[in-house]
């Protein structure tokens, strides 16, 4: 079957059983199919891949007037859920082997603000971060890292899939990516209890009553069945598109 019939497939099964909201089997199996495949635990889809990146900041307690270190060579959507949750970003250079943040620059930074709260670092048009020193930094000064994997699904570093070496990683859907959905995004951690309360604020935060009661302040941040169908479908071709861009 053709990754066009396999999209066909999940999409027609959405119209068939009247799912077409942000619910559904096949934003449940977007989930699990792509935490399967990069290695995480858990997943959580989303609208895309800058959505995620807010949630990832909450999820870690980024808040106002926490410094949050941020890639200086990546699109604006990395930098700008930071401002979101009133966050101050520090830009962190990147380095000519890989396009991505430089440990040395990482190193000194920490160094100049021994109070950041996250670090958000980018695989750059699908190239990894030189990982291994940046992890060890930051678990050294205990920061919450977080990798925007937007561009690199289907990347490894050290036989490791990008977005997995992270507190949280990130992934876009979006039409310039090597998979997509039209627009979309998932969040992935090991933290199962992270993930269930992304979830929560991405369904507007509404709480368990027979009634609207909403304790938190949500957001509308949850895939569509349609979308995630797409996804589903974009998926079983990743290693093909992989090889393509190799």
């Amino acid at each position: 079957m053709s990754d066009e019939g396999y999209e066909k497939k999940y999409i027609k099964d959405a119209f068939k059983t009247n799912w077409i909201a942000p619910l559904g089997a096949n934003v449940d199996g977007f989930e699990k199919e792509l935490a399967a495949k990069v290695g995480s635990k858990h997943a959580a889809a989303l609208s895309s891949g800058t959505a995620a990146i807010h949630m990832a900041l909450k999820a870690a307690g980024v808040g106002h007037g926490d410094i949050v270190f941020c890639q200086d060579l990546t699109f604006s959507a990395t930098a700008n859920p930071i401002i979101y949750q009133n966050a101050t970003p520090v830009f962190i250079d990147s380095n000519f082997e890989t396009w991505n943040m430089d440990p040395w620059a990482l190193e000194k930074a920490f160094k100049k603000y021994p109070n950041v709260k996250a670090v958000i670092v980018v695989h750059l048009y699908g190239l990894s971060a030189d990982m291994d020193p940046i992890v060890k930094l930051c678990k050294k000064y205990n920061v919450t890292l977080i990798e925007d994997a937007a561009e690199s699904l289907g990347t490894t570093y050290k036989d490791k899939y990008t977005g997995t070496f992270g507190d949280y990683g990130i992934f876009s859907f979006n039409g310039n990516k090597i998979i997509t959905t039209s627009g979309g995004g998932m969040l992935v951690s090991d933290n199962e209890e992270r993930i269930a309360k992304v979830r929560f604020w991405a369904t507007q935060s509404r709480d368990q009553a027979r009634h609207y009661q909403h304790s938190e302040l949500g957001y509308n941040y949850r895939m569509s069945n349609v979308v995630a169908g797409i996804g589903r479908g974009q998926l079983k071709v990743l290693d093909q598109r992989v090889a393509k861009k190799k």
